[in-house]
């Protein structure tokens, strides 16, 4: 089967075998499908064409047969979300289904929870937190319950609301503030005893920390690393200080900004929860929709 995740910023897809439970096939693309959303309300033309380009060039690799695609926070806010994904069908026969928040947050616990088993990690509770382009779901899930609590604040609306460094740094520090009371009623309430990030940002920087760039990440690397906060500074630090061509080298083109507003957000998670380390995982919505689609043949 094939599982299709647009995200506000990236569309991943993977190609499943059910039976070998075995990953055949992952493509991923930024196609930036937040651009201009802060402003115009809207999913834009070029952003459409750049989804619709993205699925027939992974068509070229992955057979797509038994579809399952889902679409995120961007849509969501949309006003024109049904006139896009009822345009993207007609190009590519692939329909778009837009998933709630809490189904979100189910999807990226469920391929998170294979990644740690398959790692052997033991603990009793796992607070997960994933940034995304247009919102960032924060969860915690034990074996009885699952929390989650989505937050409209993602590294590609961010990146657009802030024009400066400097703004940026002040801006984030007041809009991830809901955060808090959420944060502190997951930590009084369930007592966390890890600390796990997937999505975009999370990996870039353990792939760095590893020594991996854009071109040679290996998300099976990746899975399992462990990053502290310094080393979110260090890389920030670093990336700063690079000219925009080099800073693309190592995290990709059309992310040189994102990076930036997702490091800050993800350092700001680290401070309320006073975490001293994050376990980072590669797999998240896409691998999620597989698993589910396979538990329920």
């Amino acid at each position: 089967m094939v599982a299709i995740d647009l995200g506000s910023n990236t569309i991943r897809i993977v190609e499943y075998d059910c039976t070998s439970k075995q990953i055949l096939n992952r493509y991923e693309k930024i196609v930036r499908t937040a651009e201009n959303l802060v402003t115009n309300k809207e999913i834009s033309e070029e952003a459409t064409q750049r989804i619709i380009e993205a699925l027939n060039e992974a068509k070229q690799k992955i057979s797509f047969e038994n579809v399952v695609a889902i679409t995120t926070e961007a849509m969501r806010q949309a006003k024109n979300s049904k006139e896009v994904i009822e345009q993207i069908k007609e190009a590519t026969g692939v329909e778009f289904t837009i998933v709630t928040p809490e189904e979100e947050a189910y999807y990226t616990s469920v391929a998170v929870e294979d990644i740690l088993k398959k790692l052997n990690k033991q603990y009793k509770c796992m607070f997960l937190a994933d940034i995304g382009g247009g919102s960032t779901e924060l969860i915690v899930k034990n074996r009885k319950e699952l929390l989650s609590e989505s937050f409209k604040i993602g590294i590609v609306t961010i990146s657009q609301k802030y024009k400066s460094i400097e703004a940026l740094e002040v801006g984030i520090k007041q809009d991830v503030k809901p955060f808090k009371d959420f944060i502190n009623y997951v930590k009084q309430s369930y007592r966390p005893d890890i600390f796990v990030a997937s999505s975009g940002t999370p990996t870039t920087i353990a792939a760095l920390k590893i020594g991996l760039d854009y071109a040679t990440y290996d998300p099976e690397k990746v899975n399992g690393v462990e990053v502290t906060i310094d080393d979110l500074d260090y890389w920030m630090d670093k990336l700063l200080k690079m000219e925009m061509r080099h800073r693309e080298k190592l995290v990709g083109v059309g992310r040189g900004d994102l990076i930036v507003s997702g490091i800050m957000i993800f350092k700001e998670i680290f401070r309320m929860g006073e975490f001293e380390k994050c376990i980072v995982v590669d797999n998240g919505v896409r691998e999620g929709i597989a698993l589910d689609y396979c538990k329920q043949l």
